[in-house]
């Protein structure tokens, strides 16, 4: 477990998923807000993989891209996105579970790419029916974040059990994804050993985007890791050694982020701050996006 504690408004825990889980699943975390002398905590999250989100206490107002904030849905799935997720609370608890692509098979009947870049209520989409059980775990008063953290791994272990066809495929395209060597289409087709075709079908179905822009998105957050590991960095010193200038890197920034690096720098970040650090600390990496699953 890794607790980061800046302050009282902001605490993160996280936990990594047991062996058996390791290939669905990236951490599961807790997270708990209280607004600072009764202002709101604010900040936005990058893309990532899919998640599960259980609020247990309190609200929260969460919007992707440039959408409005409006009222979270205590049982959610966020599926994959390639926009900032922004949020807002003013005192609330929530539990999330970090889906590896690999998770998003096994768990939903449904492409990605139909998910993608939104969030929905577990209790209101056919489709994640099987993911039913999560939304009806609910964290009593007293109970300890192992217990409760222990409880969804139960749930998570009998959901987790039947293999898909196409699972190799899957595991292969998740380490291609992170290698930092491959930054092209053509490149990922060779280290996945996946057809361009079934490649583009692939990437859609199960990791929500089109292969370059997900190679893009590695890209982008490699770098935005960097800079929030060390926010002492000029930007030029962050870059991903695959952009070919600043300029390259602020397009990316403003189409993932919605702002400028610039003014994305001298914004608060009470969240996202402390959970790069918590995350690298326990699980290697700083984003989820960057998280290496085991070999397969």
């Amino acid at each position: 477990m890794s607790l980061a504690q800046p302050g009282d408004a902001v605490r993160l825990r996280f936990f990594l998923p047991p062996r058996d889980l390791a290939p669905f699943v990236t951490t599961i975390y807790q997270l708990d807000i209280t607004g600072a002398q009764g202002e709101p905590i604010e900040d936005a999250l990058h893309p990532e993989w899919a998640n599960i989100r259980l609020i247990t206490a309190g609200e929260i107002e969460a919007g992707i891209g440039g959408g409005p904030l409006a009222p979270v849905p205590r049982s959610i799935l966020v599926g994959p996105t390639s926009h900032a997720v922004r949020f807002r609370a003013q005192s609330a608890r929530s539990w999330g579970i970090g889906l590896l692509p690999l998770g998003w098979a096994r768990l939903v009947d449904a492409p990605a790419c139909e998910y993608a870049d939104r969030f929905v209520d577990l209790a209101q989409e056919r489709d994640l029916a099987r993911l039913g059980a999560l939304a009806a775990c609910h964290e009593r008063d007293g109970q300890s974040a192992k217990s409760f953290r222990d409880r969804l791994v139960d749930v998570l272990r009998t959901l987790l059990t039947a293999p898909q066809p196409r699972d190799a495929e899957i595991v292969r395209l998740e380490h291609a994804l992170v290698d930092r060597e491959v930054h092209n289409v053509a490149a990922l087709s060779e280290k996945s050993g996946i057809g361009t075709r079934s490649l583009e079908r692939l990437s859609k179905n199960v990791f929500g985007f089109p292969p370059q822009l997900l190679l893009r998105r590695q890209r982008f957050l490699r770098s935005l890791a960097q800079f929030m590991l060390d926010p002492s960095l000029k930007w030029i010193d962050a870059l991903d050694s695959h952009y070919h200038d600043q300029a390259h890197f602020v397009r990316d920034f403003k189409q993932f982020m919605g702002t400028s690096p610039s003014k994305y720098a001298r914004q608060p970040h009470p969240v996202l701050g402390a959970a790069v650090h918590a995350r690298k600390a326990i699980a290697g990496e700083a984003v989820q996006v960057l998280h290496r699953p085991p070999a397969a």
